[in-house]
């Protein structure tokens, strides 16, 4: 198959956008609102997991009841809406993308943000116009990102699963891409600590731009 063929499906929360601050300070408000203590960057990394109410049976040492989730769901998804403001893309996004676009490359994003937030947001930074598709959560949070990734490549035109590397922050990125029979590589700057990465068994990288040169020495050596 030709070169150009390769895509990269780019996460967006904690890879695109580095918004890890305002996920922990969203996390600490959310939990200040029903009564847990407050956590630090290193241990919601230690804990955090996907689907998010099993990260909350580690915090709580129960799963949340559905009652009890839908309203932690909602305060943290309130106090993430104020603190997004301060955020903005990775060191070096823009370039990358630009450089994997002039390539006759293609690539998309899947996230679990919700849809109707993530459109205008991508728009904002001007970036919209480097991906073919940019695809939001649909439907309740909560949930894991596999069946949104097999619907993500059907809508996808001439993309080879096969020839694709989906690049994210979550261990949930590399299930999603095995289940999709994508590659998967991780990135270390968003929600998981690089040992629970690493425990995914795909290549592992500290910066953007190393997990851009990973994905095409996957196919190109």
């Amino acid at each position: 198959m030709e070169t150009h063929a390769m895509h990269i499906v780019w996460d967006w929360n904690g890879t695109l956008f580095h918004d890890i601050d305002a996920v922990i300070g969203a996390a600490n408000s959310a939990f200040a609102e029903i009564g847990l203590e407050p956590i630090t960057l290193e241990r919601y990394r230690e804990l955090y997991c996907v689907p998010v109410p099993k990260f909350y049976e580690r915090l709580m040492g129960r799963l949340p009841t559905d009652a009890e989730w839908l309203v932690m769901d909602e305060a943290f998804h309130r106090h993430y809406t104020e603190h997004r403001v301060g955020c903005g893309l990775a060191e070096g996004v823009e370039v990358l993308l630009e450089g994997w676009q002039a390539a006759g490359r293609s690539q998309s994003i899947l996230s679990m943000y919700g849809h109707d937030d993530l459109i205008p947001l991508v728009r904002g930074f001007g970036i919209e116009s480097r991906f073919v598709r940019v695809d939001g959560r649909t439907g309740p949070s909560g949930g894991s990102k596999s069946e949104h990734m097999v619907r993500h490549f059907a809508a996808l035109e001439k993309v080879d699963p096969g020839r694709t590397v989906v690049i994210g922050d979550a261990v949930d990125d590399a299930i999603a891409a095995r289940d999709a029979g994508a590659h998967a590589v991780l990135y270390t700057g968003g929600s998981h600590s690089r040992s629970s990465l690493e425990g995914a068994g795909v290549p592992v990288v500290d910066s953007l731009a190393e997990a851009v040169e990973v994905a095409g020495g996957i196919f190109f050596g």
